[in-house]
């Protein structure tokens, strides 16, 4: 088969189309009406460009079924070229709209950022003028040391600001860990892995270096105890790969072996391990006696 070639030139701002070539067109022409492609193509490539003639996306496929608004293609690769790093988009099958330039992508979808975020599920909607990526399957993130898992997704295609919209599990990695230590070193046990679940949305915005978990929120830290809330924002500093604090709001209970509080408010600061409890903060205690249940600040 000959390679097929469609580049297509786009208005930077509003995403006009201005003018389309097609080179060596395949002599496959089908009728429309009944239900079969208008073209057949193989190694087809669809091309954007700026106003200043840079390239900034691109769409690959093994083959191409043309229809008057709709490209079906198998095998696609996807390059968006930004300002500040590139993405790539794969999947074993997807459809282009050339009517409002959006893209679906289906099964082994996976988008790889340029800065070493990697995202994987089985559909994904691309729509290329406002730049956003949705999704309503399940979803996997790995971006720093963050794992997240979650049903539904909107955001950003170089994944610094993601949505997730339930049933949503966080696995929060300290930079101990991420080293080549013995996992049954002192170092590593003093440093599980935070697990974070909530009902859902998470908002995580890697700029901010903040993400806020929301409804049903649970914090568990394993031995060192386990912290629920209504709401819980958690604060990074991505670079040294670690927490700088965390704090839960509404309904707080906070449990470290025999003993829980509970508070309307708590903050948790990494850098002394301090925990402060505000709104009507109260500790039970447990020995071996009695539970000795006493209010523990204002």
């Amino acid at each position: 088969m000959r390679k097929i070639s469609l580049v297509l030139f786009f208005l930077f701002a509003g995403g006009f189309v201005l003018d389309a070539a097609v080179k060596h067109p395949a002599k496959d022409q089908r009728q429309d009406a009944q239900g079969e492609a208008e073209q057949k193509m193989m190694d087809f490539s669809l091309c954007g460009y700026t106003q200043k003639g840079k390239k900034s996306w691109e769409v690959k496929g093994n083959s191409a079924d043309i229809f008057s608004d709709i490209v079906r293609l198998t095998s696609v690769t996807a390059d968006v070229y930004g300002e500040e790093e590139n993405i790539n988009l794969v999947s074993d099958k997807g459809t282009y709209d050339k009517s409002s330039g959006k893209m679906h992508l289906e099964d082994n979808v996976v988008i790889t950022t340029q800065s070493g975020g990697k995202l994987t599920t089985d559909s994904l909607d691309w729509d290329r003028a406002s730049q956003k990526v949705t999704s309503d399957d399940r979803v996997h993130i790995e971006k720093e040391n963050i794992t997240a898992i979650a049903k539904g997704l909107e955001g950003e295609p170089n994944l610094k600001k993601v949505y997730l919209k339930k049933d949503v599990q966080v696995e929060i990695k300290e930079k101990a860990q991420l080293l080549d230590v013995p996992k049954d070193s002192q170092e590593q046990k003093n440093k599980q892995p935070t697990v974070i679940t909530c009902d859902g949305p998470l908002e995580i915005d890697y700029d901010k270096e903040i993400a806020t978990f929301n409804n049903n929120v649970k914090a568990d830290q394993g031995e060192q105890g386990q912290m629920y809330a209504d709401k819980m924002e958690a604060y990074f500093d991505f670079k040294n790969k670690k927490i700088l604090r965390i704090r839960s709001i509404g309904n707080v209970k906070i449990v470290k072996g025999d003993n829980t509080s509970y508070s309307e408010e708590a903050i948790y600061s990494a850098a002394d391990k301090k925990m402060t409890l505000t709104g009507r903060p109260r500790l039970v205690i447990y020995s071996e006696d009695k539970l000795i249940d006493a209010p523990s600040g204002n």
